[in-house]
């Protein structure tokens, strides 16, 4: 999975744990049946988007913002402007841009979630801070002899290649040419 595919995978991750919450909003939670269904829906809905980070490392972290993060802050973020506690000119606007725009009825019902919901907002940034993709300085050892060995051997490099041609047996080397290599380039 390169970075731009996990940077999509994690976008539709988030969007359907955002139908499973809606769908575990649906369900009544006054019975111990409705009740453990509904929160095993958002439980599943969790797993959804923990199974889109699976490849772990390799991700980017540009793309995954711009394409998970900023869609995320945005959908969650309008959900919890929308009910704040008290009244004032965003939590006005908000809910008249969904009533306009015919989305109050699913804010009214993503409501239902608001601390998942922040959580998920939380989660898809922690996301695109990924520390595997951070690079590190690998320390270089200090050698005190000149005739330390050089970091690449070409030769070296080559010997598995060079034994296999000699077994396959095409002519082209022999294993008292990979012995006579190897002796003839050491330093």
């Amino acid at each position: 999975m390169n970075g731009m595919s996990r940077a999509v995978a994690t976008l539709l991750g988030a969007g359907v744990a955002g139908f499973l919450l809606w769908i575990a909003a649906q369900i009544g939670r006054n019975t111990t049946g409705g009740y453990w269904a509904a929160y095993g829906i958002v439980a599943g809905a969790g797993v959804v988007l923990a199974v889109t980070q699976l490849r772990g490392r390799g991700g980017h972290p540009p793309g995954t913002f711009l394409l998970a993060f900023v869609p995320v802050l945005i959908v969650a973020g309008w959900v919890l402007l929308a009910k704040q506690p008290h009244p004032n000119w965003f939590r006005g606007h908000v809910l008249a841009w969904s009533g306009d725009i015919h989305v109050r009825g699913v804010v009214e019902t993503l409501a239902t979630w608001l601390g998942v919901l922040a959580m998920g907002i939380g989660f898809v940034f922690g996301v695109t801070l990924e520390p595997g993709t951070l690079r590190r300085r690998r320390a270089v050892p200090a050698t005190t002899t000149p005739a330390a060995t050089p970091a690449y051997d070409g030769v070296a490099a080559n010997e598995p290649t060079t034994a296999e041609r000699a077994e396959v047996g095409d002519g082209a080397v022999t294993r008292e040419d990979v012995k006579t290599t190897r002796t003839t380039t050491a330093p």
